[in-house]
Formats: C-alpha cells, sequence, structure tokens
C-alpha cells in the first residue's frame, strides 16, 4: 500500500490526490527561461501565480542541473536561495516550500529560515544529509542519478534498469527508516543519468515503483525527453508535457513538478473526473 500523506510542520498534508508543485528556479542558466527567477521580486510573483492557478508546493533551487550546468559554489546557492526563501515566507506564511539542493549545508540552513521540504537530487551523497533529515524531522523528496551532476550522462548504462533503480531506492529507503524517518518521496530521476528512450522505459513502467510503498514524485515539465523527440523547443514543449502528466497519472504519480502549474492542475481534474 502507498504511503497518502506526509508529515509537514505537524500537519498532515494528504497526497491520496495527485498535487501540483511548481517550479521556481532561482539560477540564470536553468533550461527553461520562464522558469529562471533571478531577484526576489521576480520569484514572489512566480510564487503569487503558482499559488493562485493552484499549487500545493513550490519548489525553489539555486543550482542549476541542466545537463553541462556549471558549478556553483555553496557561497553563491546561499545567496540564491536563503533571501528567497524567507521573503516567499514572510510573504505567504501557508504556503508548503521545497528546496532543491543536495547540499546539507544549504539544507540546514534553509530548514532553519523555514524549508518545509528538502528535495535532494542525490538521495544523500552528501554524508550529513540523511543525518540532517532525521534530526529536523524534514519530509524528504530523493531521486535516482548516478555519479556527480557534472558527469551524469557518462552514467546511462544499466543492466536492468527498472530493477536497478528499485534496489536503489530500497537501499535508500531502509537506510532513512534506521535513522527514523518515515516522509519520504521518490522521483524516478527523468532525464538524469538516463538516455531518452531509458526516460520513456520508465514512464512506461511508472507503476513498478509502487511497490516501494511511497509516493513518486514525476519531474518531466519541458524537459528534453520532450522537446528532443519531438524536434521543437522547450518553449513548445506544453503540450507533450501535458500528454505525458496525463500518462503519469494514469500511472500512479502523486506530484507533479511542473512549470506550468496552470495546465497541470487542469489535466489532474480531467485524470480525477475521468477515474471517478
Amino acid at each position: 500500500m502507498i504511503k497518502s500523506s506526509i508529515n509537514i510542520q505537524g500537519k498532515l498534508f494528504d497526497l491520496t490526490d495527485p498535487v501540483v508543485m511548481g517550479i521556481i528556479n532561482l539560477t540564470p542558466d536553468s533550461f527553461y527561461a520562464d522558469s529562471r527567477a533571478e531577484t526576489t521580486t521576480l520569484a514572489l510573483s512566480s510564487a503569487s501565480k503558482m499559488l493562485e492557478e493552484g499549487a500545493k508546493i513550490l519548489d525553489i533551487g539555486g543550482f542549476s542541473t541542466r545537463p553541462g550546468a556549471g558549478e556553483v559554489s555553496p557561497e553563491e546557492e546561499r545567496h540564491r536561495v536563503i533571501s528567497v526563501l524567507e521573503a516567499i515566507k514572510k510573504e505567504f506564511p501557508e504556503a508548503i516550500i521545497s528546496v532543491d539542493t543536495f547540499r546539507s549545508v544549504i539544507a540546514r540552513e534553509a530548514i532553519e529560515a523555514g524549508a518545509d521540504i528538502i528535495n535532494d537530487i542525490t538521495a544523500g551523497a552528501d554524508e550529513k544529509m540523511l543525518e540532517l533529515i532525521a534530526a529536523k524531522r524534514t519530509p524528504y523528496i530523493m531521486m535516482h542519478m548516478r555519479g556527480p551532476v557534472t558527469s551524469m550522462m557518462e552514467n546511462t548504462a544499466y543492466n536492468n534498469l527498472l530493477s536497478e533503480m528499485t534496489l536503489y531506492f530500497s537501499r535508500k529507503v531502509a537506510k532513512l527508516k534506521e535513522l527514523g524517518v518515515v516522509d519520504i518521496i521518490i522521483d524516478p530521476g527523468f532525464g538524469f543519468s538516463k538516455t531518452l528512450d531509458q526516460n520513456y522505459e520508465i514512464l512506461k513502467n511508472l507503476a513498478y515503483f509502487e511497490a516501494i510503498g511511497l509516493p513518486v514524485l514525476v519531474g518531466i515539465s519541458r524537459k528534453s525527453m520532450i522537446y528532443k523527440f519531438l524536434e521543437i523547443s522547450p518553449e513548445d514543449a506544453l503540450i507533450g508535457t501535458s500528454v505525458l502528466h496525463y500518462d503519469a497519472l494514469q500511472k500512479g504519480a502523486r506530484i507533479l513538478r511542473v512549470h506550468d502549474v496552470k495546465e497541470a492542475v487542469e489535466t489532474i481534474k480531467l485524470h480525477k473526473k475521468i477515474a471517478c
């Protein structure tokens, strides 16, 4: 049975019905330009629009993880993230904020500044991350990826993709549970250490991960698995994104991490109506 809620700041956050997580990139080089919010004013404007359109979670990050992105120092990441996090929390105190970081030092400061969730693309490559999550009792999103961000696309050879991913998650989850962490979400990591065809293999078999018993987050919004396959640009990939979002919902996705909140909310509503 899949866990249907997580505890956020002492309150149960229901995931029985799928929800939308809106992406706010505090970076100058994220692959989709319209998601960039390089100033606090722009970030607040994006947060306001996404919350109004129905986002249940806002995911902010200061380190671009697109293939080929440059390194960002911890100091620069801190500068980009913490003040914006504090501003959003002040302006929208009820908003649930996820901080996208793989550095425990940034995660600690983010939690202390009001972050509700930590979204870690490396699932604890920083050896201090999991202990921090346990100590702070913070919900944790763990993603599947191989190797460091800078060389992840050199690590796409698998003997059995789905089995290896399941083993990866099972080991990580077991370690977290040993530390007392129970509020865990898994992210298959579309586009991270996967070829285009491997991304579609994962999506086709997304229900395979139900065996782990945890909510699944899907992050496919405007990604290269869509725009490269269709030979278009990220800016033209909204329709393709909505189609794949619907397919992911059919296969059990509980969180859609998206650039376009309104369209994702509508996709969920239509899916729910048909599924009734």
